[in-house]
């Protein structure tokens, strides 16, 4: 057997490599994605004082650092047991709806697009971020715009665009001015007509390449997604588990997560891989992001993004499995965004005064999830009755994925590997798959602990929990 390793894949956040078994033929036999990045949230959490942790796993990831501050937040109310201050709980879904637009628009337009803009087969220093500069650079000046816009809603409401500091027990610390609401509405406007154009551009190029959508990545799975009535949430609501027929299997309250979801450690990665536990490893995987939320749900609230998803699903029917698929739902959530925050910031409720709510420590649970741009995040704390930190689980949307990304990988190579020395384009695909996902594995591995001997901390079928040392 020999082995063809991809490293590091390219246009993601965080370090990955792909491992490729071929055999003496070159045909591929498997493919597994490997992550060793060794971080350490989980543990070094414990013991801190629990209205610390928003602020400190901001620095989970630079690319969404909104997503672990929203979720800790929610986590850290539910542990005092506190309602969320009114305006408070508006000014932090809007901090989501600014985050969505900046890291979509980021994806998409300087992850993403290089392939589809110039092929797979194209060469690798043309396809890139600087390629698409050189190729259209109003398209380059137009995608800056439409995160900087993002940057800046996430930034009024954290005072931060990078890393926000704002969450206080029960609130928020900063509300919004008639000026600020002034300057940021024409922008949420400007952010509905870029991501208009998004799609308008990129709904042909789709078109093109509809032969390697249904080539590359093939993974069908059930989808996991929080819902609220029935409508696209990104904030609140309930999770719903989506079976591969389009029926719902479980709709349930996120706080009840470990009741039905498992873990799972491959001996190749670092990255654990959950799955719903009453269907076990073999049968139980499920996806998680754009893609899946999308599949979830009914219907948008709003019109336009409705509209969207209406005619994805005409072409594409529910749940839609094809993994490139992505990038499509993708652009319908930044319009949704968009729309969300122009709506927001149009009611004058955003301008409330009620930031906070009083809160006193206590020896407790919290358990906060929201749906971060990569899917489903899920933040849950145990405190003692001093209020500091005893047990912290993290699971981010990289995770829930895991599993399909790997069998995404193996399926891929299977089709398109057949010689031992595949040229660029072909490894490129392979990329292509762990792309689609716009996966970070700066976020996916802060649960191994930052010390030797290495540990993974796996949340067991049966409600127990094994700590396995490498």
């Amino acid at each position: 057997m020999k082995q063809i390793k991809v490293a590091p894949v390219s246009r993601i956040e965080g370090h990955a490599q792909i491992t490729i078994d071929v055999d003496e033929s070159g045909k591929a036999t498997d493919a597994r994605l490997n992550i060793m990045e060794i971080r350490g949230f989980e543990r070094f959490l414990q013991g801190r004082p629990i209205e610390e942790a928003p602020r400190t796993v901001t620095q989970i990831c630079g690319i969404c650092p909104v997503s672990h501050h929203l979720a800790s937040a929610k986590a850290v109310d539910d542990n005092f047991g506190v309602e969320t201050a009114p305006t408070a709980k508006l000014l932090r879904e809007l901090m989501q709806y600014g985050q969505y637009i900046h890291s979509h628009a980021l994806h998409f337009y300087f992850l993403a697009a290089p392939d589809f803009v110039f092929g797979p087969d194209s060469d690798p220093k043309q396809r890139n971020v600087f390629g698409i500069i050189a190729a259209n650079p109003e398209l380059a000046v137009q995608a800056v715009k439409h995160r900087k816009i993002g940057q800046q809603i996430v930034e009024a409401t954290g005072c931060r665009s990078i890393s926000p500091v704002t969450f206080v027990p029960g609130g928020i610390t900063k509300g919004l001015t008639k000026e600020d609401v002034d300057r940021l509405l024409p922008m949420a406007k400007q952010a509905v007509e870029y991501s208009k154009g998004a799609l308008a551009l990129a709904k042909p190029i789709f078109n093109q390449y509809i032969d390697a959508i249904k080539q590359l990545g093939s993974a069908e799975s059930m989808h996991l997604g929080l819902v609220k009535n029935g409508n696209l949430e990104l904030y609140d609501g309930t999770l719903r588990l989506l079976g591969k027929d389009g029926s719902i299997v479980k709709e349930f309250n996120p706080k009840d997560y470990l009741q039905y979801i498992a873990e799972y450690v491959y001996p190749h990665s670092y990255l654990k891989a959950p799955y719903w536990k009453e269907m076990g490893w073999e049968n139980g995987m499920y996806r998680v992001s754009p893609l899946s939320r999308i599949n979830v749900c009914d219907k948008i609230s709003t019109p336009l993004a409705n509209a969207e998803l209406q005619e994805f699903r005409k072409a594409f029917g529910r749940p839609a499995q094809h993994t490139l698929l992505y990038h499509y739902a993708r652009l319908i959530e930044l319009l949704y965004a968009s729309e969300r925050a122009v709506e927001m910031l149009s009611d004058p409720a955003i301008m409330g005064k009620d930031l906070r709510a009083p809160v006193k420590p206590r020896a407790a649970t919290g358990v906060g999830v929201i749906e971060a741009p990569r899917g489903t995040l899920i933040h849950d704390y145990d405190t003692d009755e001093k209020g500091f930190i005893t047990r912290a689980n993290i699971i981010v949307a990289t995770a829930h994925n895991n599993k399909a990304i790997n069998v995404g990988l193996k399926n891929t190579a299977q089709k398109i590997i057949n010689t031992a020395t595949p040229p660029e384009g072909i490894l490129n695909r392979m990329e292509m798959v762990i792309r689609a996902y716009d996966p970070c594995f700066s976020c996916a591995t802060h649960t191994v602990a930052g010390k030797m001997p290495l540990e993974v901390i796996i949340n067991r079928p049966d409600g127990s929990r094994e700590v396995i040392r490498r």
